[in-house]
């Protein structure tokens, strides 16, 4: 019988540090700490991580099924170009899953659920508008991240992810040229109480006019 030589067995542990190495990247890649066509230098991101290149590697192939990488033959791994153009499309998928996003998570009794909805009312209603647009770009995240959660579909909590962060990333490439981020943040406590109250239409209407009102807002400085 013949060895398995130099291939290389995924653990374990290698998973786990895959899904630790991927959100960290991810989230770099979305709020564009890692710059747009920047390269990805996979000894340097592993050694600054702790991680294995195994783990690193299984970590960008997810990110590259999520466009926020893109890998060339001989060449390497690059964050990908952030593309307005694709703004339209994104947004137009955004209008018809969020707001079911919306209702079903309207629909969730689950007390572990409803604590951190009204957790993250909490801590938006009592944030610092002043504080770093970056910072506050986190409450935005987690929000979104929260309702497709709750939603209870893990199929469109996985596809409302993807298009979210695309879309993250459009808003963070024009973010220092808005006046106030604050109002789109605070824009969520509305749509977190419909849901809180169970109302189910109000939560799909209000989330609908969130990703209108992005995409207007985008536009008025393109």
């Amino acid at each position: 019988m013949g060895t398995m030589g130099s291939t290389s067995v995924i653990t374990t542990e290698d998973v786990s540090l895959a899904e630790r190495a991927y959100g960290i990247l991810r989230d770099r890649l979305i709020m564009l700490d890692i710059a747009p066509g920047e390269p990805i230098n996979e000894a340097r991101v592993a050694a600054e991580l702790g991680f294995g290149r195994t783990p690193l590697r299984e970590a960008l192939k997810r990110l590259e099924t999520d466009h926020l990488v893109v890998s060339y033959p001989r060449r390497g791994t690059f964050a990908t170009i952030v593309d307005i153009t694709e703004l339209a499309a994104i947004s137009e998928v955004r209008q018809v899953l969020e707001p079911l996003a919306a209702r079903s998570a309207a629909l969730n009794t689950d007390p572990g659920i409803r604590l951190e909805l009204e957790q993250v009312v909490a801590a938006i209603t009592s944030m610092d508008a002043h504080q770093d647009r970056h910072e506050l770009m986190q409450y935005d995240l987690e929000v979104h991240r929260l309702i497709y959660r709750a939603a209870g579909n893990h199929h469109l909590e996985e596809s409302l992810i993807r298009l979210d962060n695309l879309a993250t990333r459009i808003w963070c490439l024009v973010l220092n040229r808005l006046p106030s981020i604050s109002g789109h943040i605070t824009e969520h406590v509305e749509l977190l109480h419909a849901i809180l109250a169970g109302d189910a239409d109000r939560s799909a209407a209000l989330s609908a006019a969130h990703v209108t009102h992005f995409e207007r807002t985008v536009r008025t400085i393109l």
